[in-house]
C-alpha cells in the first residue's frame, strides 16, 4: 500500500519500520511432521496501516479470532495472513506494534478489551480521560482495562521515534459505578478500522 502524501510537520513514515527505529522480526512456531517443535516463519509482520498522517505506522504481528485458538493444520495462522483484523476481535486476540513519530498523540479512545501495553523503545506519556497521567519507558507495562485514554510520544522531548507494542483480549461487558453500560470509542482511530 503506497502512502498518501507527505505531513506538514516533516516526519514521514513510508514503511515499517518508522524511520529511526529498528525492524523486527516476527517468529512463527509449529510442530513438524515428527512432533518436534520447529519455526515455520520469520518475518515482519502480515498486515502494516499509516495512521496519524503518516507520522505513525501499525505493524499487525498476529491474531486469532476466537479463543481457545484451533492451532490444528496451521489453520490459526492462515487466518491472521487473509484477514486484516478490526481493531479488537471478539473473543479473540490482537498483538500489534506501533511506531509513533515525534511527539505523535493518540487520540483519547477507549477499546473494549484488556489492552496489555509494553514500552519497546522510547518514553511515552500515558493520559487518562481523568486526568491522571503516567511516564512509561522502555520495559513499562501498562494493563488497560477498558479505560479512556491517549498516548504521547515523548521520546528525547518530543524529538524522536518510539514504539509501543499491544496484546488486545476481549473483555466481557463493563458496567461503571453508576451501574450504567460502559461503552467504546476509538474517536480518530475509527476510520484506520472501519469496514473490517
Amino acid at each position: 500500500m503506497a502512502p498518501p502524501n507527505k505531513n506538514p510537520n516533516g516526519y514521514y513514515v513510508e514503511s515499517f519500520p518508522a524511520p529511526g527505529l529498528r525492524q523486527i522480526v516476527r517468529h512463527i512456531t509449529g510442530l513438524n511432521k515428527q512432533g518436534e517443535s520447529v519455526f515455520l516463519h520469520s518475518d515482519h509482520g502480515d498486515h502494516h496501516r499509516f495512521m496519524v498522517q503518516n507520522q505513525a505506522i501499525s505493524n499487525l504481528l498476529y491474531s486469532t479470532q476466537e479463543t481457545p485458538v484451533d492451532l490444528n493444520n496451521n489453520i490459526d495462522i492462515q487466518k491472521a495472513k487473509e484477514k486484516e483484523p478490526p481493531f479488537h476481535y471478539k473473543s479473540g486476540s490482537i498483538v500489534r506494534m506501533i511506531d509513533f513519530g515525534p511527539g505523535v498523540e493518540s487520540p483519547l479512545h477507549r477499546a473494549m478489551t484488556i489492552d496489555y501495553g509494553i514500552i519497546v523503545e522510547g518514553v511515552f506519556e500515558l493520559i487518562l480521560d481523568s486526568g491522571e497521567k503516567r511516564i512509561m519507558r522502555q520495559g513499562d507495562v501498562s494493563v488497560q482495562r477498558a479505560t479512556a485514554h491517549k498516548w504521547v510520544n515523548v521520546t528525547g522531548n518530543g524529538t524522536l521515534p518510539g514504539r509501543v507494542m499491544w496484546v488486545l483480549l476481549d473483555c466481557k461487558e463493563v458496567v461503571d459505578a453508576k451501574g450504567e453500560k460502559v461503552e467504546g470509542y476509538l474517536g480518530s482511530l475509527q476510520e484506520h478500522y472501519e469496514g473490517r
